[in-house]
């Protein structure tokens, strides 16, 4: 056995990125950035007014009320572009240009115009007032977003007012998962006696896609090794990643890692030192990476989690692969494996102090998916130790 810091190693050195392609910006959300997305203007492109009302001189406005002059208006996209001078005022919209010689705004709220193209300012106001200046968000030739981030709904605006209105984005990698066990029927049909759905594979195909896959559900293969093999042969074909779930253990009809070897894998990892998902295997057939995670559905996630999303995520190049962590206190007893780093299903919650708090679930192992259902992180324990109520655990949020 390998510990999960290992095994997460061998996964980085052996997973490399794939190309990149361009995209409408509007359809890039979620997607890995594959490129440095640079400002090509200042932003604002010009001292901007932040309010409705006039564009004056501070000093003018030091006695009040103060009576000025309306030299002109300055509107959003039909600026003023003359120089203010004392005892003058520019009417002036929000958004719009500040013109030279201004170095104030006063909103509109405490002014009154009169008949005779003067303005009444009615209270003082200072320098640099409702003013934001050219530049002061962002410079020309400033680094926006790195290559390597997600592309998220928030950034969509910034991206696009810097020109892209196409991105270079990274290339989905194309998923495959297969279920194995002659046990094993369709989600649509009723179990017959001995039976089970395959709730394996649409939980798989579902966190593929979340993390930027292109995620394919094949026909589950029985407990034959000739079929087993003709599936994976054929699977690997065209595609980057194959998860394989069931048959990795040890028992009488585990046939994953023989099938594997059979077809000429190599084999880079068989069991690792973690609790759930022990007996997962990892390989590659040609240029197709291969996961075979155990069969029970809670290995089958947490295994996912820890080491399928990294390599989805690095053929992507993503910045961040690793899961995000953190810490929390723990609301009961909690104790590792002996000989295995556990990571224990949990929920996350909020106590009244304010303090976040990890709730280890109550399940029944590793094929409890109904109390796995609500979970929204993981404790980790590092193996033989063991946390009291009220004490301090490192998590990894899902």
């Amino acid at each position: 056995m390998i510990s999960v810091t290992k095994a997460i190693k061998i996964i980085d050195d052996v997973t490399a990125a794939l190309g990149a392609e361009k995209l409408d910006i509007a359809a890039s959300v979620n997607r890995i950035l594959r490129e440095d997305i640079i400002a090509d203007t200042d932003l604002p492109p010009f001292d901007r007014s932040q309010m409705d009302g006039y564009a004056v001189i501070a000093a003018d406005t030091k006695n009040t009320p103060a009576i000025l002059k309306i030299a002109g208006e300055s509107a959003a996209g039909k600026g003023w572009h003359k120089t203010l001078k004392s005892g003058e005022a520019v009417r002036i919209m929000t958004g719009a240009p500040v013109p030279a010689g201004a170095d104030a705004i006063q909103k509109v709220e405490v002014t009154r115009e009169t008949g005779d193209q003067t303005v009444e300012i009615r209270e003082p106001t200072e320098e640099e007032r409702y003013i934001v200046r050219k530049g002061s968000e962002i410079q020309k030739g400033t680094p926006v977003f790195s290559s390597g981030v997600r592309i998220t709904e928030n950034m969509i605006a910034a991206i696009a007012a810097f020109g892209y209105a196409k991105v270079k984005i990274a290339k989905q990698p194309r998923v495959a998962i297969v279920g194995t066990g002659s046990e094993i029927v369709e989600i649509h049909k009723k179990p017959g006696r001995d039976q089970i759905r395959n709730s394996n594979s649409v939980m798989l195909q579902v966190l593929s896609r979340k993390f930027g896959a292109n995620a394919e559900i094949l026909p589950n293969v029985s407990d034959d090794i000739s079929d087993l093999k003709s599936e994976i042969k054929k699977a690997a074909k065209g595609i980057d990643i194959l998860v394989i779930t069931g048959g990795v253990s040890v028992g009488k009809y585990d046939f994953t890692k023989t099938a594997l070897a059979e077809l000429g894998a190599e084999i880079f990892i068989e069991k690792i030192r973690l609790k759930p998902g022990k007996p997962m295997v990892f390989a590659k057939l040609g240029t197709t990476l291969i996961f075979g995670l155990p069969g029970n559905p809670v290995s089958a996630a947490v295994t996912f989690h820890l080491f399928v999303r990294k390599a989805i995520l690095k053929l992507q190049g993503a910045e961040a692969t690793e899961m995000k962590k953190g810490y929390s206190v723990i609301a009961t007893d909690a104790r590792a494996a002996r000989e295995r780093d556990t990571y224990l299903p949990s929920r996350l919650e909020t106590n009244k102090s304010g303090h976040l708090v990890a709730h280890p679930l109550k399940w029944h192992g590793s094929s409890d998916f109904i109390g796995f259902a609500q979970a929204n992180s993981l404790i980790f324990l590092p193996k033989g130790k063991a946390l009291a109520k009220g004490e301090v655990a490192e998590i990894v949020y899902l």
